[in-house]
């Protein structure tokens, strides 16, 4: 796991100065558009509570050819080719057309960091007046700005909506020591009423734990249940809330990335992929600002309608995850044996990977 190393004392000295490009929030999105940025020529700032890969806050598992794409698989942990589903009444195995792997976040993000030219600041973000951010060490002014700060959406425009009002689900997770083969999903409402409960190993470690699609429903305890029924021991928590609606991802100038723009896929929580495929998407428009090649009002609006193309396929997830936890526990049994036969799997997995397809990559 993450250690802090977050500075402290008198070696947070006061930050103020100005920069072209100002991205605010240092993990997957964050660094996918430093990334994007890399041979600009822009003076690039992130600035960051933790230290770049302190403080993972996800299972960190994503489809193996992202990792390809990108040149990370230095991190990968563990490769898996089937999806297992447990119910109280079956237990299914989907043949999946592509393979998924987790990852170890600290490596990943270094070596992603290591593909940007950027400077880089632990500061908390505070809040921003125009063009200047405000954070607890001083303001730093920027033409170009980027929330990638997550669910809070820090840098938006009025009150922030708060869980348990906010589109947010509830997440937590223990990682105790030891080894398994499969990638497994627990559809049970002895874990949770509405929701999953998942093991996603990483070599000498196994990610357990329980997300539920209502925030109002705590998981430390079914999380500690499910550890303990696999034979584990609950160690190293970590919880997060998870947003599970896309919303508007610019507003007032500002480019929103990742969590703080709802880029977070319903049903599956899955999050790090989408986070990579905007950064890099948002950096490229950034890019193109920095070169001259269109103003930043255009890249706003480009941006913002990359974006919500894909509320569509957003939206439709979210209305499967609304409508699974209604379907009485018995006849998910038919459902799930029916869906995993090899067809329906490679044409589901398929429609559901080109959401955010690593081919954008070197599109």
């Amino acid at each position: 796991m993450p250690t802090r190393a977050t500075k402290r004392g008198a070696e947070r000295t006061a930050l103020d100065r100005d920069c072209d490009v100002l991205i605010c929030g240092a993990s997957f999105a964050g660094l996918a558009i430093a990334r994007e940025l890399a041979s600009s020529g822009a003076d690039v700032m992130i600035v960051d509570r933790y230290e770049i890969g302190e403080r993972q806050t996800s299972a960190c598992g994503i489809p193996t050819r992202w990792l390809e794409v990108l040149e990370l698989t230095e991190s990968l942990a563990q490769t898996f080719p089937e999806l297992v589903i447990h119910t109280p009444y079956t237990t299914v195995r989907y043949d999946l057309p592509w393979t998924f792997s987790t990852f170890d976040y600290r490596l990943l993000c270094s070596l992603l960091a290591a593909q940007g030219k950027f400077e880089f600041e632990t500061a908390k973000v505070e809040g921003r007046d125009g063009n200047t951010v405000k954070t607890d060490r001083g303001e730093i002014r920027a033409s170009l700005i980027v929330d990638a700060l997550g669910w809070r959406r820090v840098l938006g425009s009025g009150e922030p909506i708060q869980p348990p009002d906010a589109y947010l689900s509830r997440g937590l997770e223990v990682h105790p020591h030891g080894q398994a083969d499969d990638l497994e999903i627990w559809i049970d409402r002895k874990y949770v009423p509405a929701g999953y409960g998942w093991s996603f190993p990483a070599g000498d470690e196994v990610r357990v734990g329980v997300g539920s699609f209502d925030p109002r429903f705590h998981v430390k305890d079914t999380t500690v249940q499910l550890t303990q029924d696999l034979g584990r021991s609950p160690d190293g928590y970590q919880g997060n809330w998870i947003p599970h609606k896309i919303r508007d991802a610019t507003q007032d100038g500002i480019f929103f990335v990742g969590d703080s723009a709802g880029h977070c896929l319903p049903l599956t929580a899955e999050g790090i992929r989408t986070a990579l495929y905007f950064g890099i998407a948002c950096g490229r428009e950034l890019a193109d600002v920095v070169a001259g090649r269109q103003s930043k009002a255009s890249a706003l609006a480009r941006y913002g309608a990359f974006s919500a193309k894909h509320t569509l396929a957003f939206d439709w997830m979210l209305r499967v995850q609304r409508l699974v936890p209604q379907v009485p526990p018995r006849l998910l049994t038919p459902t799930l044996h029916a869906t995993a036969v090899k067809r329906f799997v490679d044409w589901s997995f398929g429609h559901y990977l080109n959401i955010a397809h690593p081919d954008y990559v070197s599109s």
